[in-house]
């Protein structure tokens, strides 16, 4: 489900000033109360918002945007940069998958016979497993309900375990030619997988280039290739950045 145009100003409202009053909101929007209420509600259902009495707050984790909605937001973008990616891929007998939807897109793609595919979204493992002949390593650790995603150091520890051939994941953001992610779980689990994986494609769709994060993960030379939906900012021209679009 995506966002209408008042439930997109919800959000916004909320990230600045972090909850919100039905009453204040119906009087703002000029709409019914009901009508506020069941915007929250869908929100809601969405992990964007936790409601309250009388009205909305943004969840602690709300940095990580549920994964149902990121599956919805530019869809068509993704799809785009999945079917750029394809042809890309390179021959591998272990995979690590993050919990991005960008890369879901194109996980749903692949041929994963005989292989051994890791990931630490639950969703990824879910349409992965219907694949035949799989075999597929859920990571453990704390589930966030936005992103159902196992996260924190002890996620990141049991990548201690495993060699991969190849890395396919997303980041929030690229700034200044780097990736950021927007919670540190989610960059210590990425860092790690990185280290251990021979082979790294980076896959985005043109939001990231305007996104914000707050901690850095790695500059986008270090990848074997960076898959984007078009063509990248001027301003990363003369890097030494192998883009694919």
């Amino acid at each position: 489900m995506a966002l209408n145009e008042r439930q997109n100003e919800i959000l916004r409202i909320l990230k600045e000033q972090k909850k919100a009053n039905v009453n204040e909101l119906a009087k703002l929007f000029y709409v019914s109360e009901a009508t506020i209420r069941r915007d929250l509600s869908e929100m809601n259902g969405m992990g964007l918002v936790e409601r309250n009495h009388g009205g909305a707050l943004l969840p602690e984790n709300s940095e990580e945007i549920s994964i149902f909605f990121r599956m919805e937001k530019n869809a068509q973008e993704k799809e785009r940069a999945a079917t750029k990616a394809l042809p890309h891929i390179p021959p591998f007998k272990s995979v690590f998958i993050d919990s991005s939807s960008t890369v879901l897109a194109l996980a749903e793609r692949m041929d994963f016979s005989h292989k051994t595919v890791v990931t630490n979204n639950l969703q990824t493992a879910i349409q992965l497993s219907k694949k035949p002949n799989v075999t597929l390593v859920m990571l453990g650790g704390m589930v966030q309900y936005n992103t159902i995603s196992a996260t924190g150091s002890w996620t990141a520890r049991q990548l201690e375990d495993f060699k991969f051939d190849l890395m396919i994941s997303s980041c929030a953001a690229v700034i200044d030619g780097h990736a950021y992610e927007r919670s540190l779980d989610q960059k210590e689990i990425k860092r790690a997988a990185f280290e251990r994986s021979l082979k790294r494609i980076l896959l985005i769709d043109g939001t990231k280039f305007d996104a914000h994060g707050a901690y850095r993960l790695t500059s986008l030379e270090s990848y074997d290739f960076v898959v984007t939906d078009g063509a990248p900012p001027k301003n990363l021209d003369g890097r030494d950045i192998k883009f694919i679009y």
